[in-house]
């Protein structure tokens, strides 16, 4: 078979002020930008499991013009999404049929909503690609396409048995970093998360044999690799990552995570992250005042519980030289227009080197979804393509949407100013060294 795999890819904002402030403020973008330059991991991992007999191509597309004309020499075609692609994913998959070429669609769009899907696609994939992925592309050389494939319907899938991904497929000289799987899903239970929490019963690690192969595979295609961990929450399980991290430093790469706050809790962690090329963690901290945190994690309020430690978690990350992405969501419930403030106040008391805002994005299948759905607060239901984090799609409380939008920009232009960004990231420069001196003088003897 001739197997197509497109991901879309590209930044997605309605919000055409936004866009506009967006290309005169440094950073602003960045984090966006990065994430839509990144690969499909996913489908490099399926493009990984094809038989040498079948001829695979590999397809990124920012703009449908792009794949004008389609290519028709396809025997199936499989294309994931985030939500905010989804109705050019759901055009694509129309004119692939139109062409008589099958279709199949997945991701966590397509797992959350696969009645929706299955009206422009011939088949869904619903929750983990590994498991049932082989079994689609033996129905599709039988012609004989099940309209859906679901991992919850067969056993839990075992990273041990993770298939290496097809990282050749990729022209590297596009991309900035290549993105490896550590862990799956997250034991923290957040409102908002519509990450890989929606395709896995539980949160699960890949071994680390299996990790530094796929680091090795990149390093043989790239001389100097920046790898992301495309991990939910990296280090829950730290005693993991001191094993790997000592590996990690022989292979000398630069490498990003995502990891919830507990991280500052390990000095000897942090150490080795530095040691072993971590360049930058993001957090998400989500607000910096506690109107806004309760309930947010559902499981304990674990992230409300964490609320007093900010500033000190953030300092001593950064006095290890790792810098921090500090992530905010603006128009939590219990926010109020004090929110905009307190959220520059902390960027400049923490330093932070790096700075993340969004608006609270309900994203269908998560329990934020849900909930604002039974509330009728939602602005806009169906309408995917305001799923972009930077676009108001709900009715926010206190706030009026007005307020939220207005304050949201407003914030974007003063935390993204060129002076504040460079202050911030010298600050950052001048806090490490002022802290490498310091532990290395506490470490001299008394004479």
């Amino acid at each position: 078979m001739r197997i197509g795999l497109i991901a879309m890819s590209g930044i997605r904002c309605c919000d055409q002020e936004l866009l506009r402030k967006g290309l005169t403020l440094p950073g602003f973008v960045e984090r966006s930008e990065t994430i839509a330059s990144l690969p499909s991991l996913g489908l490099l991992t399926l493009a990984g499991m094809i038989p040498e007999q079948d001829s695979v191509e590999y397809f990124e597309v920012q703009d449908l013009k792009q794949l004008n004309p389609l290519p028709q020499s396809l025997d199936l075609v499989a294309i994931s999404s985030f939500t905010a692609q989804m109705p050019e994913a759901y055009t694509l998959a129309d004119q692939f049929r139109e062409l008589g070429i099958p279709v199949v669609l997945g991701g966590l769009h397509v797992t959350s909503l696969p009645d929706e899907a299955l009206g422009h696609c011939d088949a869904v994939v619903i929750g983990e690609g590994e498991v049932v992925w082989r079994d689609v592309l033996e129905d599709a050389r039988s012609g004989r396409l099940r309209r859906r494939y679901s991992s919850f319907d067969v056993a839990e899938f075992d990273l041990a048995d993770a298939p290496m991904p097809a990282y050749e497929l990729l022209d590297i000289s596009k991309y900035n970093r290549l993105t490896v799987q550590t862990s799956r899903g997250c034991p923290r239970r957040c409102e908002f998360c519509a990450s890989s929490i929606l395709l896995t019963r539980r949160y699960k690690q890949k071994p680390i044999a299996k990790v530094l192969a796929e680091i090795d595979r990149i390093c043989e295609l790239w001389p100097r690799p920046f790898i992301e961990f495309a991990d939910d929450n990296s280090f829950i399980h730290r005693a993991y990552w001191k094993q790997l991290l000592p590996q990690l430093k022989q292979r000398r790469v630069k490498w990003f995570a995502e990891t919830d706050l507990s991280v500052h809790e390990d000095e000897e962690l942090l150490q080795m992250m530095r040691d072993s090329g971590c360049a930058e963690v993001l957090i998400g901290l989500e607000s910096p005042i506690l109107p806004g945190l309760k309930g947010i994690e559902m499981k304990n309020d674990w992230k409300r519980r964490q609320w007093p430690h900010y500033i000190e978690a953030v300092e001593r990350i950064q006095s290890n030289g790792i810098r921090v992405n500090g992530c905010f969501i603006l128009g939590l419930d219990g926010q109020g227009t004090d929110i905009f403030d307190a959220v520059y106040d902390f960027a400049e008391q923490a330093k932070l080197y790096d700075v993340q805002i969004t608006y609270q994005t309900p994203f269908p299948g998560t329990p934020l979804y849900e909930r604002l759905e039974k509330d009728n607060r939602l602005l806009y239901p169906g309408a995917w393509e305001r799923c972009t984090l930077f676009d108001l799609n709900y009715r926010p409380t206190p706030m009026s949407a007005d307020e939220l939008q207005q304050g949201f920009h407003d914030l974007a232009e003063r935390l993204y100013s060129e002076d504040f960004t460079q202050w911030r990231r010298k600050q950052f420069a001048k806090y490490y060294l002022y802290s490498r001196r310091h532990k290395r003088d506490d470490q001299l003897p008394v004479s």
